[in-house]
């Protein structure tokens, strides 16, 4: 069994921040499946014994079970000194996680999700609320990366694996076109991609419920 068994879905993006980190620091990992459509997540003894929060990232490592993956990466870096910020990037790197995880993974994470998961069309309201305020976190980002490789500077760091989380399923999924849109971005997905160990999200999780079976309305 491998050192780190990584409890998620090829759908999740924030369990893809992670497998993403943990493949190409070269850590010994396994992604172990979940059945998220299967609603096992709001299963109480699921939430007893795996993550009371309901969710999925969850890594598990020498027993100890963690969840949420801005505190994971954290954590990772600080064990291991894999794609860890520097000691003056501390603050800078805190900010750019928790900004991620409130406005640049969050609006894109659920825009896609209602637009592509969901058993039944949505309003429209909804998806164009969303979208605009995806628009705007990329926005801010985009023009973060025109000048500089990576997000703290010319190495990359756990805040990129932070912020990749999404940007690579297919859009037909998410409704966006970064690489038409959102340049800086769309050439930083690139250098990361470049990285050895880089795998998009549906390979590097085979597992798991498949929410482009299980949800997708028909056809």
């Amino acid at each position: 069994m491998a050192r780190y068994r990584l409890h998620c879905i090829g759908a999740s993006g924030n369990s893809y921040k992670l497998a993403l980190y943990l493949n190409c620091a070269g850590l010994d990992w396994e992604p172990v499946g979940v059945d998220f459509a299967g609603g096992v997540t709001r299963d109480a003894v699921w939430r007893a014994n795996k993550n009371a929060m309901g969710e999925v990232p969850v890594l598990e490592v020498d027993g100890q079970l963690m969840s949420q993956s801005g505190a994971i990466l954290i954590w990772l870096a600080e064990t291991t000194g894999k794609f860890a910020p520097g000691a003056d990037q501390r603050y800078e790197a805190l900010r750019w996680i928790m900004f991620d995880n409130h406005k640049f993974t969050n609006n894109h994470a659920m825009h896609r999700f209602q637009r592509s998961f969901m058993p039944a069309p949505v309003h429209p309201a909804i998806l164009s609320f969303l979208r605009a305020r995806t628009e705007a976190s990329f926005a801010i980002v985009d023009k973060h990366l025109a000048d500089r490789a990576f997000m703290l500077g010319d190495k990359p760091t756990i805040v990129d694996f932070s912020l990749a989380g999404y940007v690579y399923y297919p859009k037909q999924e998410t409704g966006f076109d970064i690489a038409k849109d959102f340049p800086a971005i769309d050439a930083w997905r690139e250098r990361l991609a470049a990285l050895p160990g880089w795998k998009p999200p549906y390979e590097l999780m085979p597992v798991g419920s498949d929410l482009r079976l299980t949800m997708l309305p028909p056809a």
